[in-house]
């Protein structure tokens, strides 16, 4: 047993999963989540997302970039916005990733710390 991940009490297991439980349950993360499994669900969609991933990772890597590829990012970012699926994912992320930082809150006073940065992995 790792000495610094202490067991949590089932009183704390059951409440955790009780607020899980209702999160997932409300609009913001419910809608995240069905947007995730469109995205998932939809092979062209994934495969242009990565497609635009792996072409913006090699143009960082490399110092130089010819107006060829410039062009295909364009166009790739262009299909990409064009995209429903990939966009109502983008959307639904964006909004729950604005909803979250309010439910720490809410739990952050009521422990009376902020919570999410005491959550957060740190030094020191």
């Amino acid at each position: 047993m790792n000495p610094h991940s202490p067991i949590l009490p089932p009183a704390v297991l059951t409440a955790t999963e009780r607020l899980a439980s209702t999160l997932a349950q409300t609009e913001p993360i419910a809608a995240f989540r069905q947007a995730r499994q469109r995205l998932e669900a939809n092979p062209e969609a994934q495969n242009l997302l990565q497609q635009l991933i792996n072409l913006q990772a090699d143009l960082r890597r490399r110092r130089q970039v010819d107006p060829a590829e410039l062009e295909r990012l364009r166009t790739l970012q262009h299909e990409v916005q064009a995209n429903a699926v990939i966009m109502a994912y983008l959307e639904a992320q964006q909004t729950a990733m604005s909803y979250l930082p309010q439910v720490n809150q809410e739990i952050s006073q009521w422990l009376g710390i902020d919570f999410a940065a005491l959550a957060r992995p740190g030094c020191c």
